[in-house]
């Protein structure tokens, strides 16, 4: 229970004064946050919150969206929440295709060169620009970066600690040469979560996702791959389930505990 770091966006509704006392009171010593609700809240007054609370910040969600126009200056902002919020780890999904494009390894490439431009800047803030490959099914307008290899190769132009990989067993899955190549990671794992594969798939995949041990994910060889890379981080639980955020915000972390204690 101690590594078990509770995502905000699991209970999207849940204002965050109130999920900060839920996670006290819970005995959750850690929480992953994200920028539109910290946004909300204001980033000086959230940094307070969990600071005073006592509560670590296991990762900022998210930034990337590289098609974007405003990317750079987004992304330069989202570095400097995350060093505000006190985290190191800035997760980054990387966008998809920009509008009326079909070139995605042109995409792809200029994924690579814009974290490159943004490298400087995140160590500078000692920030970890953490690539999250999304699944294919996210490639046109979500994430050009579907698999383990394509965010490793990325991450391996620079040096470790700077940028590493995020490993989501919803998004990894289905790969089956991504168990092995995680247990070779070594540090560039920079930030561990779960969410599990449910079927039949909803209408919305996007708010989908099960608790562990809901779905069809082995979330056991998954985290023996992690520890077998050496990753000894927080364990996030991200799930992202338009049906899960109707219910309270007590309900939902109870739930969430529940189903981490399952598989661990």
């Amino acid at each position: 229970m101690n590594r078990l770091s509770f995502n905000q966006i699991t209970a999207k509704h849940w204002a965050l004064p109130d999920l900060v006392q839920g996670l006290t009171e819970a005995g959750v010593g850690q929480v992953a946050l994200w920028r539109e609700p910290v946004d909300e809240y204001g980033l000086e007054r959230s940094a307070a919150l969990v600071r005073d609370a006592g509560l670590s910040v296991t990762s900022l969600c998210r930034s990337g969206f590289f098609q974007a126009p405003d990317w750079y200056d987004d992304n330069r902002r989202a570095v400097d929440e995350a060093a505000a919020l006190g985290t190191s780890v800035l997760v980054l999904v990387s966008g998809g295709l920009p509008e009326g494009s079909k070139d995605i390894a042109g995409a792809r490439k200029h994924v690579a060169d814009a974290i490159a431009q943004l490298v400087p800047h995140a160590a500078a803030a000692g920030v970890t620009l953490a690539i999250e490959p999304l699944h294919p099914m996210y490639a046109a307008d979500r994430c050009v970066i579907s698999t383990w290899d394509q965010a490793m190769a990325i991450a391996e132009q620079h040096p470790v600690g700077q940028v590493g990989v995020t490993v989501d067993t919803y998004h990894l899955w289905w790969d089956d040469t991504a168990l092995d190549k995680i247990e070779q990671a070594g540090e560039r794992i920079a930030i561990y979560q779960l969410a599990d594969w449910i079927t039949p798939l909803p209408a919305g995949v996007l708010t989908g996702r099960g608790l562990p041990g809901d779905g069809c994910v082995d979330m056991r060889a998954f985290h023996a791959a992690v520890e077998k890379a050496g990753y000894t981080g927080p364990i996030e639980v991200e799930v992202m389930n338009s049906e899960l955020w109707q219910r309270p915000g007590r309900d939902i972390l109870a739930a969430t505990i529940a189903g981490y204690r399952q598989v661990f």
